[in-house]
């Protein structure tokens, strides 16, 4: 940690190793962790907490055996606690980050949601990013198509995307590129890969 309360300039390099695979991969892909004073495990969604990192792959069979075989007390190298049901805590922060993400775009007026809303923004080649609640329609979904070149998101289910626009449930969303468009396609991949979704164009570029 450095002085002032930041996290160590060195964990904003390209690449950090997963303590559960051995891998080395993007941050982007990886959930960081510091222990508390109290010795407690604590997820940093934002990636902003102080203290040293440890990171996971975000998925939870890593998740699963980090705390099984007690890597975190290994990379801490100290007693660490982990809190029960590790993986279902991280998927539910990771879904409440991205919920509000496309809350501030919206308010921003960077996002919309409603087929029609969505369609014209499509038509009109104004959408970066087209969100679909997972848990829509199959052939609902399919009657809109991802941007050119743009982002297909689907790892948030109609409650949770429609809790960002203050609405019961949204099936169709859309974001215009640039402004918090970038951030909500990173912290989806990570939220699809909790999901079980990687590799199925969920989230990511088209």
């Amino acid at each position: 940690m450095t002085r002032g309360g930041r996290p160590d300039a060195r964990e904003d390099g390209p690449e950090r190793r997963c303590i559960a695979t051995g891998e080395s991969r993007p941050a982007a892909g990886l959930v960081r962790f510091v222990v508390g004073p109290d010795g407690a495990l604590v997820p940093d969604i934002a990636g902003k907490l102080p203290g040293r990192g440890i990171w996971v792959s975000a998925d939870p069979a890593a998740l699963e055996l980090a705390a099984r075989k007690r890597l975190f007390s290994r990379a801490a190298r100290a007693p660490v606690t982990v809190p029960q049901g590790l993986p279902a805590m991280v998927e539910a922060q990771l879904s409440q980050r991205l919920v509000e993400l496309v809350s501030l775009a919206r308010k921003g007026g960077q996002a919309v949601a409603g087929y029609e809303k969505v369609r014209e923004r499509l038509a009109r080649g104004e959408a970066a990013v087209l969100l679909q609640a997972r848990d829509g329609s199959p052939r609902g979904l399919t009657k809109l198509r991802p941007p050119d070149g743009g982002a297909h998101v689907t790892c948030l289910s109609a409650q949770e995307l429609g809790m960002a626009f203050g609405r019961e449930h949204v099936i169709h969303a859309a974001l215009s590129a640039g402004g918090l468009a970038a951030r909500v396609v990173d912290e989806a991949a990570r939220l699809a890969s909790m999901r079980g979704q990687v590799g199925e164009m969920d989230a990511g570029k088209d």
